[in-house]
């Protein structure tokens, strides 16, 4: 299993950025996938995820109304456009396989996101 983010960089509060993350090495259209993100000394934060075949999508009270998951089977890459963005969502942020089994979980290097001005 390899998942790798990218997209992530500084942007000023308001601001928008899009998190890609590449799959590779198993059926991603077989897994739901999740973004999640940790913040400097916080731990992971659950954000929004996917159904496997993007009929079912939820997020973060914190980030609703404000981002948009989506993911494209065909190219096995799923996606986190970031608008309204503020200092608080600031974070180091992962794409994730298998949220709900805790540590065994797969997540990529991760992307980071700096909201300032």
């Amino acid at each position: 299993v390899q998942l790798v983010e990218s997209g992530g960089g500084l942007a000023q509060p308001g601001g928008s950025l899009r998190l890609s993350c590449a799959a590779s090495g198993f059926t991603f259209s077989d897994y739901d996938m999740t973004w999640a993100r940790q913040a400097p000394g916080k731990g992971l934060e659950w954000v929004s995820s996917i159904s496997k075949d993007g009929t079912f999508i939820a997020y973060d009270d914190s980030v609703k109304g404000r981002f948009t998951i989506s993911r494209d089977n065909a190219v096995n890459t799923v996606y986190l456009q970031m608008n309204s963005l503020k200092p608080e969502d600031t974070a180091v942020y992962f794409c994730v396989r298998d949220w709900s089994r805790g540590s065994s979980m797969y997540r990529g290097q991760g992307t980071q996101v700096t909201v300032s001005s």
